[in-house]
């Protein structure tokens, strides 16, 4: 990574400003299995009391997350034998008849997949692995496979998914690390040096942004813009504040994105899997900044990583739709964003995991009607919004200063002075129209829901008023 002068300046502020918020002898620390210590907030403005910012469009946003997927190599065809060689074969995990199972995923496959997908307002993240099991790099060759057979396989991901899905890198090769000064794995076949377990042990904020950045790279010489990235296995888990911030300098560096995220954690408890907007700074200024983890919040339950046989739909909604994962998360209201692997997706061509995700969408629209499609980024883009937005009231006017524009933003306000409502910046005003219901709710409308309103519309950056008129 060659960042230039400007980029270099950017990136260290973040990360000195990002310091001062945790005492220095908590960086290196284990983050622990709730990874509670990479989610230092940073600052947060102050919002008025008795106004809520609530979920987009007052829906319960929904997604699904899908890693190691790629290009055409079926990824963990070729991972199994390298997990198992660093384990010393003495893992039953990584036991299974590898040999028996396809070396491709087929564009087919991922044309019907994204077509059905489409069709039903699905969205979420796809993952491209840049160097897959360090079978080729998708910029340069890819054994097995012509450039032609690749490049029609890029373009395929980026007219029919990226729509859609946001693109990841899932770290350079999912399996063994790449010695960056040679672009050759490094000899040692251990855990600590495979990106899934110890490599990133005591790695710096540099380390691993230099890492991430060129599994970036990678992908924007294919032109596969990302917003962030997603770490396999147990990549970064005992460096989380370092893989936070390595994650806002790599992506901002590569792709100049306002508001870079990542996958890391996944829940299946009780926890909240709300977004976690982290090491917010520079919010008064012109260049305000952070990053924010994004939580799955199922197992996965379509098949695995490893073709073993799917736990079924039942586990994200029951058949009568009473219960399930997937219902206790959204009738709680929070982002409910599904887990699952491309390889037991696609299931040897069974595709046994595509089958439970089509009846799990299925359930999922019989039995809610607030329900709302959206990608990481757009998920991302929306809690930095929701938490890091300064809201006050002067009179009867409610005032937004946003670091972040915002397409949708939704809030709940006391009722008001009856008459128009308008939204008013930079000298322009919006006509806000009323709607009879909640599902009717889209931007520049607002409905009332007893004794408050709830008003819907594209916050800008800069300074918004709401106003009656």
């Amino acid at each position: 990574m060659n960042p230039s002068d400007s980029q270099s300046i950017t990136r260290r502020r973040f990360v000195q400003q990002a310091s001062r918020a945790i005492p220095a002898t908590m960086l290196a620390l284990d983050g622990g299995a709730s990874g509670a210590r990479a989610q230092e907030p940073g600052k947060r403005p102050k919002q008025a009391t008795g106004i809520e910012v609530l979920n987009p469009r007052a829906r319960v946003p929904v997604g699904l997350i899908i890693d190691d997927s790629t290009c055409l190599v079926n990824l963990n065809r070729f991972a199994m034998p390298q997990f198992n060689t660093a384990w010393g074969g003495n893992t039953k995990s990584y036991h299974r008849d590898w040999k028996s199972w396809p070396v491709e995923i087929p564009d087919s496959f991922v044309r019907k997949f994204g077509e059905w997908c489409a069709e039903q307002g699905v969205k979420g993240k796809y993952s491209i692995v840049p160097f897959p099991a360090c079978v080729g790099r998708l910029d340069r060759e890819v054994p097995g496979w012509s450039r032609r057979e690749i490049n029609d396989s890029i373009k395929l991901v980026r007219d029919l998914m990226m729509p859609n899905w946001d693109i990841h890198p899932e770290m350079v090769t999912h399996t063994r690390v790449i010695d960056l000064k040679t672009g050759h794995p490094y000899p040692d076949h251990s855990p600590k040096f495979m990106e899934n377990w110890d490599w990133t042990t005591g790695k710096s904020v540099d380390e691993l942004a230099s890492y991430h950045a060129y599994a970036l790279q990678i992908l924007k010489n294919i032109d596969l813009p990302c917003d962030g990235l997603t770490t396999p296995g147990g990549y970064g888990n005992k460096v989380l504040p370092q893989l936070s911030q390595a994650t806002f300098e790599s992506v901002r560096d590569i792709f100049g994105t306002e508001v870079p995220h990542y996958f890391r954690h996944l829940y299946t408890d009780e926890r909240s899997v709300a977004p976690r907007v982290e090491y917010a700074s520079g919010l008064d200024g012109n260049d305000p900044q952070c990053v924010v983890s994004i939580i799955g919040c199922t197992g996965d339950w379509t098949g695995g990583w490893d073709n073993v046989e799917p736990a079924g739909a039942d586990k994200f909604i029951t058949a009568d739709l009473s219960s399930g994962r997937m219902v206790d998360v959204i009738t709680r209201g929070e982002p409910a964003m599904m887990v699952c692997h491309w390889t037991g997706i696609y299931w040897n061509g069974e595709e046994k995991g595509f089958k439970v995700f089509q009846e799990v969408v299925r359930r999922l629209h019989a039995r809610f009607d607030h329900l709302i499609w959206m990608k990481l980024s757009e998920l991302a883009r929306y809690w930095a919004a929701k938490e890091l937005t300064q809201i006050t009231r002067a009179g009867e006017a409610i005032q937004f200063h946003a670091s972040f524009a915002c397409p949708e933003f939704t809030v709940s306000i006391p009722k008001g002075a009856r008459g128009n409502l308008l939204i008013q910046h930079d000298g322009k005003i919006q006509l806000l129209k009323e709607v009879a219901l909640s599902k009717q709710l889209q931007s520049n409308t607002w409905y009332e829901d007893n004794d408050r309103l709830v008003a819907c519309f594209n916050l800008p950056k800069g300074n918004t008023e709401l106003v009656w008129q």
